[in-house]
Order: structure tokens, then C-alpha cells, then sequence
């Protein structure tokens, strides 16, 4: 009896691997060089394997056929004029991926790296991550190739206000509401909100989330992303025993994420002692000063060599791939996709490193997360790792809709719930289909459960 349902296991098995096989094939004839989606799709596909073999309903029914083609792509041009007069041409993009659970929710990234391959990818991301979150929200990402950096204000207003000019077609609170992203702040958002309700003729504020606090915005949004990924982490080291108290971290980026998680892991009595920008990094042994870091990035808007002007003691190194060898109990690479290389993560895991938070979207390569696992590594997937910023959004959402505003600390301790769920669902997710411990695992299972049942409840759609 046992010897026969080993077989039919084998069997099951071995078909759910075919089928993957051939629909990854198929995403890879149809998606040919967009390199950062195909990783994405490669490595969701890696956790579901045991997902499929015990529910086969889902290849019948094509989920996953569907899950990786996006409901709706829109590219289009986004002209502005200079503070010279001159004529100057970028391209937008919005990627609706899945609205299974909700409206498209998702932000919006200017950044000259930005391409469809790139959207796409943070559009599935972004799928899974709202799922994760509990929230009533489906995945949507988008963004221009336009670099705010070195840009005036009033070039910033131009190109918002054109590209929200296209954009607006196809966006609204019952439909899609983008957010901020890499380049895009509550700067950016605001007159993005100023030319969409010029252009509706109303005030509809669940358009779009991280606005200001005088017309919209949730108290506590600023901070979520930064703040969620340390009370995610916290859950991550109490799976060891550990603490974050007297840890030592490395954080990669100096940006919203990066501040707000620094930020968050001293006031829980960690020592943060290094973090970088696009021009290189700065290690203080001593611990940052968070505040002297906010000055420069949120103040004054300077780069992050700044900091030895007030800090004689630490140290400037150019580039950003060395700050992953900086020893450290705890590394978040908050800055971009793929920083943490094998080479990077053999480093780490050669000076002790005992945990990996994903605070940006797909830090780490393939190829790294292969060895932190094979090291004992814990690694906090991004979906899961990050999600405390689209939480919030979803809570803004709600204000907004409600017509009230929540204090500091409503939003903040509804944050601290949803991202414990989010660790424990993981856990739960990854025992269920034998792969105990394994958050990444863990969190594609559990958010692609979600979406999988609700897409077969409503039918091809």
C-alpha cells in the first residue's frame, strides 16, 4: 500500500514538474531578454513545485498559465519641456498585473533603468506581496525611464503632470492607485494628485496613496516600509533565539526604506554601522548617527560623504558592492534588485552573518540566496520583507474612503499585526508543503494560494 502511493507521489511529481517545465519554456519564448522578469517568474516557480503535485486543480484550471501574463500592459510617451525650453521625451509604463483580490495597487518608479522587464517584474512581486498582506488589494506596477536626480522642481512638476496626463485613462480608487517608488516621493505624488483631479474636475483621494498629510495621506506611511522590514526581522531572529537588541546591521541604500528601517532597529537596540547610496558607502564602527543621515538625505538632499563632515571617525569608500563585507549579524539590502551577489554572499556568510531581510525588491541573485540557504542563512523574502509599505497604503486607502484620519500610533500597531501574520503564514506555508523554515518558500506559497483560489472562484476572466 505504501509502496504504491510513493509511486503515484513520484507520478504527481513528476507531472507538476513537466507542466512547470513547459509553462516557464513558454514565458521564456514570449518574454525573450527581459532578464529581471524571468528571475522573478524562475524563482516563484522554484517554491510552488510541491503547491502543484498536491493540488493538480490548479494546472487544470491554468492558473498558472494566467498568473504569469500581466491583465493589461500601457506604454506610452511622456513629453516635458526643460528649464531651457527644450523638448525632451521619456517613456512611461503601467503594468495592471492581477486583479484578483482588488483594484491594481502598486507604485510608481522613476528611474532611467526602469523598462518592461523591470515592471514586470515588480508587478508579479507586487501580486504575491499584497496577497500577503491580507489586504483587499491586487498587483500593479509602473514608472517612467525619467531621472529626477539633478532635476529642478519645476522640471519634476512638468514631467509629473504629463505623465499623470496619460496615465490618468486608466487609473482611479475602484481600479488602479499607484504610490511612490524609487524617484518618487511625496513631492512627485502631489503633483501627480494636482494634475489627476484637475483633469477629473473632483477630489478623489484614494486615487493615490503616499500623499501629504494635508490632503489625504496616512500618518505612519513615510515610515512603513523601513519600520515593517525590522518587525519582520524581529520575528525572523526569534526563530533562532536571537534578538535585535545588541545585533549588528548592515544596510544597504539610503533612501525611505533604508532611514525608517535603520531607524527603527536602533530604537530596538541594534548598532547599524554602515549603509550606502548610488556613489558608494560609508562604515561608522561606533554606529550611525540616524538622525545626521536624515539631514543630509531628507534635508538637504546631499550624498552620503556628507556624513564624514560631522563624523571625522567613520569612513567613505566609492562604489557600493564592498559594503557587503562589512562583518554584521544582520545584512538588508535596501537599495536595488541583484546587489547581493554570490561572491557578496559568500563574504557574508565567511564574517558571520546570521540573517538576510530583503528590504528592496530582489536584492539578492539567484545564485546568493542558493548560498545563504545551503549556509543556514535565514532570508526574509522582499514580498514578505517589504510589504509594510503597500500595507499602509491599503490602510490610507481605507482613511480616505472613511473619510477620518487614524493617529501615529493606530497605523503603526496595525502595521506590527499584519506583518507578524504575514511571518507566521509564511512559516505556516512553507511546513504545510515540507519545506519548514524556508520564509521564501513560505511566502510565494502563501501568496500564490490566495490569488490561485480567488482566480478559480471567479472563472477565466
Amino acid at each position: 500500500m505504501n509502496l504504491l502511493k510513493n509511486k503515484q507521489d513520484a507520478n504527481d511529481l513528476t507531472d507538476a514538474q513537466t507542466y512547470m517545465n513547459q509553462v516557464y519554456e513558454s514565458v521564456e519564448i514570449r518574454n525573450p531578454n527581459e532578464k529581471e522578469f524571468l528571475q522573478a517568474v524562475r524563482s516563484i516557480f522554484k517554491s510552488l513545485l510541491p503547491v502543484f503535485t498536491k493540488n493538480p486543480t490548479y494546472m487544470e484550471k491554468g492558473i498558472l498559465e494566467q498568473l504569469v501574463e500581466p491583465e493589461r500592459v500601457i506604454t506610452f510617451r511622456v513629453p516635458w519641456v526643460d528649464d531651457n525650453g527644450m523638448v525632451k521625451v521619456n517613456r512611461g509604463f503601467r503594468v495592471q498585473y492581477n486583479s484578483a483580490l482588488g483594484p491594481y495597487k502598486g507604485g510608481l518608479r522613476f528611474h532611467p533603468s526602469v523598462n518592461l522587464s523591470i515592471v514586470k517584474f515588480l508587478g508579479l512581486q507586487q501580486t504575491l506581496k499584497n496577497s500577503l498582506t491580507g489586504q483587499p488589494i491586487g498587483g500593479g506596477k509602473g514608472g517612467a525611464d525619467f531621472d529626477p536626480k539633478g532635476k529642478s522642481d519645476n522640471e519634476i512638476m512638468r514631467f509629473c503632470q504629463s505623465f499623470m496626463t496619460e496615465l490618468a485613462k486608466y487609473i482611479g480608487p475602484d481600479t488602479d492607485i499607484p504610490a511612490g517608488d524609487i524617484g518618487v516621493g511625496a513631492k512627485e505624488v502631489g503633483y501627480m494628485f494636482g494634475q489627476y483631479k484637475k483633469i477629473r474636475g473632483s477630489f478623489e483621494a484614494g486615487v493615490l496613496t503616499g500623499k501629504g498629510l494635508g490632503y489625504g495621506g496616512s500618518l505612519a506611511r513615510k515610515e512603513a516600509t523601513g519600520y515593517g522590514a525590522i518587525y519582520f526581522v524581529e520575528e525572523m531572529l526569534k526563530q533562532k533565539g536571537l534578538s535585535l537588541n545588541g545585533s549588528t546591521l548592515v544596510v544597504s541604500g539610503s533612501g525611505n526604506v533604508s532611514i525608517y528601517a535603520m531607524e527603527k532597529a536602533i530604537q530596538l537596540g541594534a548598532k547599524v554601522v554602515a549603509c550606502s547610496d548610488s556613489d558608494g558607502y560609508i562604515f561608522d564602527e561606533n554606529g550611525i548617527d540616524i538622525n545626521t543621515i536624515k539631514q543630509i538625505k531628507e534635508e538637504d538632499s546631499n550624498r552620503i560623504n556628507e556624513y564624514l563632515y560631522t563624523h571625522p571617525q567613520a569612513q567613505y569608500f566609492d562604489g557600493c558592492s564592498g559594503i557587503w563585507s562589512i562583518a554584521c549579524d544582520v545584512a538588508l539590502p535596501c537599495a536595488t534588485q541583484n546587489e547581493i551577489d554570490e561572491n557578496a554572499a559568500t563574504q557574508l556568510v565567511a564574517n558571520g552573518v546570521k540573517a538576510i531581510a530583503e528590504g528592496a525588491n530582489m536584492p539578492n541573485t539567484s545564485e546568493a540566496i542558493d548560498v545563504f540557504l545551503d549556509n543556514g542563512i535565514l532570508v526574509g523574502p522582499s514580498k514578505a520583507v517589504n510589504a509594510g509599505g503597500v500595507a499602509v497604503s491599503s490602510l490610507e486607502m481605507a482613511q480616505n474612503s472613511m473619510r477620518m484620519s487614524w493617529s501615529f500610533e493606530e497605523v503603526d500597531a496595525q502595521l506590527q499585526g499584519i506583518m507578524k501574520t504575514i511571518y507566521q503564514n509564511c512559516i505556516i506555508a512553507a511546513k504545510e508543503f515540507d519545506q519548514e523554515g524556508n520564509l521564501i518558500a513560505g511566502a510565494n506559497i502563501a501568496g500564490f494560494q490566495k490569488v490561485a483560489d480567488a482566480m478559480m472562484e471567479q472563472g477565466v476572466v
